[in-house]
């Protein structure tokens, strides 16, 4: 095991948290190394809405037209009919964000480009195939890493350690960080379809009785989330997969199930809502899922790992690069993104308990006929309320620009 290496930030988790704080990092002349297990960034189980705020972090970094270029959907509205008329219940248009819409692609094309960009600064350094396995300690100090690489086992001395490796972080674990778990109902199976026909993108899931899915759409095929009762990996397997495969060909006709010929063709995502009390250790700091996992619901769990690592960069780019990081910052950090996790939580944990039917009975909630016009009604005269929705799903509370360091004209 060699032991003389060293940097500055040693980041576990090449995901949207990791190489964003790596990027900036290195775009403020910080020494940053991170980790990325695989060996490459495809997992179709990542997520795939890429939001306003994050577009116009996207523009900040000048890395915007690279992201256009990209093959994409864009999600501008969501209408319903209700009381016998199309309503607008969320519109992204009436954000004032330079890019109004929910972008869909696929998540290792983003990771490719910020890892692209990250690679063109001198004091970025991407290792894909090395996972952290252990972390240093002087006494109380977090001091690096240990990981295993394709040589073999080695140590990273550096000041800072950073978790960024999702909801079931070993790094974490190896701090002795303990989250606070929230009750969850259901789990997510994730597969693909092939396309024989185009589909709209659309918010509503594709319902049936004892069966929801939701459809993103992606060049060629769709990725689909079946919802599931929490721990029913076995029940599901149970019914049969003729009998799944099925189902599945009622709700989706736009699609090809024969891409599914055995269970291994679908992969179970637990889905967790967690939160760690305190994030940090001295030299340890979690971001993201690691420090907050959120359930898939409105799809912002990206966006807010992204905005934990910009504001991370921007508080402490200045210590790191004076060699003076304390807890103090670490702390910091915590206090300003605490509060978009635990509200954000606090909604999603609320709307499980409306989604329950949905996602595991295969019913959705109905409304009386008048209840119906009656909102239909409200929503039409008043059509501005439609940005409420998009902006807590677009925008969030406390959204984070790109410290002026980290900004450059678009390449």
């Amino acid at each position: 095991m060699t032991s003389n290496e060293t940097t500055t930030c040693a980041i576990a988790g090449g995901g949207p948290a990791g190489t964003v704080l790596g990027l900036l990092l290195a775009r403020a002349g910080i020494e940053v190394t991170v980790f990325e297990k695989h060996a490459d960034f495809l997992r179709d189980f990542r997520g795939d809405t890429v939001h306003p705020v994050t577009l116009r972090l996207l523009d900040d970094l000048g890395l915007f037209p690279r992201f256009q270029a990209l093959r994409q959907s864009k999600l501008e509205k969501a209408s319903f009919d209700l009381g016998g008329r199309n309503v607008t219940v969320v519109d992204f248009g009436r954000l004032h964000q330079p890019h109004p819409y929910i972008a869909l692609v696929p998540q290792w094309d983003l990771l490719n480009l910020l890892a692209d960009a990250g690679g063109a600064e001198p004091t970025f350094t991407l290792r894909m195939r090395s996972e952290v396995t252990g972390l240093l300690r002087e006494g109380d100090n977090i001091t690096g890493v240990r990981y295993r690489g394709p040589e073999g086992d080695s140590e990273l001395r550096a000041d800072l350690t950073v978790a960024c490796d999702g909801r079931t972080s070993d790094v974490r674990r190896a701090a002795r960080l303990v989250p606070r778990e929230f009750a969850v109902p259901f789990d997510v199976g994730w597969f693909r379809l092939d396309a024989v026909a185009e589909i709209n993108y659309q918010l509503t899931p594709r319902i049936s009785p004892g069966r929801a899915l939701i459809l993103i759409p992606r060049e060629g095929y769709f990725q689909v989330g079946c919802f599931l009762p929490k721990g029913g990996e076995q029940q599901l397997h149970a019914r049969g997969l003729d009998r799944f495969r099925s189902e599945v060909a009622e709700l989706v006709p736009e699609a090809s199930v024969d891409s599914l010929t055995s269970w291994d063709d679908v992969k179970i995502l637990d889905v967790r809502v967690n939160r760690l009390h305190r994030w940090h250790r001295p030299g340890l700091l979690c971001i993201g899922d690691a420090a907050h996992a959120m359930s898939p619901v409105g799809g912002v769990g990206i966006n807010l790992a992204v905005a934990d690592a910009v504001a991370a960069a921007g508080i402490l780019a200045t210590p790191l690069a004076t060699h003076r990081l304390g807890e103090s910052d670490l702390a910091a950090v915590q206090r300003r993104r605490k509060l978009p996790a635990v509200v954000t939580q606090s909604v999603q944990l609320l709307l499980h308990r409306g989604l329950s039917d949905v996602v595991l009975d295969g019913e959705l909630p109905e409304l009386s006929p008048r209840a119906e016009r009656a909102v239909g009604t409200v929503l039409s005269r008043l059509p501005a309320l439609s940005a409420v929705p998009a902006y807590a799903v677009g925008v969030g509370l406390r959204p984070e620009r790109a410290p002026q360091f980290a900004r450059r004209p678009p390449d």
